[in-house]
């Protein structure tokens, strides 16, 4: 990707490959979430179901003004 780059070369030298280290953080955080959802992604599993509509936030009125 960055060819004959000195600039990169430099950066990589004093702070190492971080856009390399990311990538591979990255798809190690990929294997670990499939295995955590390989019980989810089952046919035979029954998720549960849920009450209302989900998460909703309600509004709250603003406090009064202290004079």
């Amino acid at each position: 990707m960055f060819q004959d780059s000195p600039i990169y070369d430099r950066l990589i030298a004093e702070c190492g490959d971080v856009p390399a280290q990311v990538r591979r953080e990255a798809e190690r955080v990929s294997r670990e979430l499939e295995l955590a959802m390989r019980p989810y992604q089952s046919p035979g599993y029954d998720r549960p179901q849920a009450q209302g509509a989900g998460w909703q936030r309600t509004a709250m009125l603003p406090a009064p003004r202290q004079p």
